[in-house]
């Protein structure tokens, strides 16, 4: 990993809404991670690997994984993604992240862990949350302080849930999962760095056909408000917050009240960025991520 500071833009809307899979990041590293044991005759935690294609104006340039376990109130999700083709060849980028903690009507994370490198130089970041709040967080390298930087406050870092813990939608009260209501929510995010909201409204429902996965989903509508950590005078960050061209698509996770983008599109400056499931697998034995593991919470070194 590159010793020289780097310099952070705000990214797409996508990179911010898949944390990693857009980014090609993420980190979770299963050494980190304090398993817990299942207790005699727990059911199994449901369980989810989604394979998707990311493509920018029409062209593949690189594929993820999302793998989550659900037991009870409680979730582990890892994410992963590479860069491919002749953008692959150039930059080198890839990644992988996770996030752990607790669900109700929204996730309540308690830890995060992104690590993303290319050719030239890479960034890691780990965060702890208790109850909504930041109590921890690492950068590697530090960020350049730039004067046009909107400060981040300590108000900024609380009621927050970071990029990954953002791809998972409980159920709102005790509606269905495709209720379409369940469109309609604020995201807080706080990726280590930067604090935004991802707005999401309903639009309306299809039904869609994918390996592993046919039936209806929720279509939800998504734009992007800056906060806290950016530069607003960036052209990028103005066409994000005036970016109407933005949407997501959710399915429910069988066995769990829980949806899961299986769509996300997002136009950029440079051409439209689709990332989209080309395969869906449910289970209910081990976990996703960690294979045979319960549900995980991991943590900060000391914590």
């Amino acid at each position: 990993m590159s010793a020289t500071p780097v310099r952070r833009t705000t990214k797409p809307l996508t990179t911010r809404l898949l944390g990693v899979v857009l980014a090609v990041a993420a980190l979770g590293n299963p050494a980190d991670a304090a398993p817990r044991g299942k207790r005699a005759g727990a059911a199994a935690p449901a369980t989810v690997a989604i394979d998707y294609g990311i493509n920018l104006a029409g062209l593949p340039i690189g594929t993820a994984r999302l793998a989550g376990a659900f037991e009870r109130d409680r979730y582990v999700m890892d994410v992963s993604a590479v860069l491919t083709g002749l953008v692959g060849a150039i930059t080198g980028g890839k990644g992988s992240a996770r996030a752990s903690g607790t669900f109700a009507a929204a996730p309540q994370p308690g830890a995060f862990s992104i690590a993303t490198h290319t050719a030239s130089s890479g960034i890691a970041v780990r965060m702890a949350v208790a109850h909504g709040n930041v109590v921890q967080a690492e950068i590697t390298p530090p960020l350049i302080d730039m004067q046009d930087r909107v400060p981040v406050t300590t108000a900024d870092k609380r009621g927050i849930i970071d990029p990954v813990s953002a791809l998972l939608m409980p159920a709102q009260g005790r509606g269905e999962p495709l209720d379409p209501g369940n469109c309609n929510r604020t995201l807080p995010v706080f990726d280590g760095a930067t604090r935004f909201n991802v707005v999401l409204s309903y639009a309306e429902t299809r039904d869609v056909q994918k390996p592993g996965y046919a039936g209806p989903v929720l279509v939800c509508s998504a734009r992007y408000q800056a906060v806290a950590g950016h530069r607003p005078d960036r052209p990028g960050v103005k066409f994000m917050e005036e970016n109407r061209e933005m949407s997501v698509w959710l399915a429910p996770v069988e066995g769990t009240r829980v949806l899961i983008p299986l769509r996300i599109s997002v136009l950029t400056t440079i051409g439209t960025n689709i990332i989209e499931a080309t395969r869906w697998s449910q289970g209910a034995t081990g976990t996703a991520g960690t294979a045979g593991a319960s549900v995980a919470q991991a943590s900060l070194p000391g914590q």
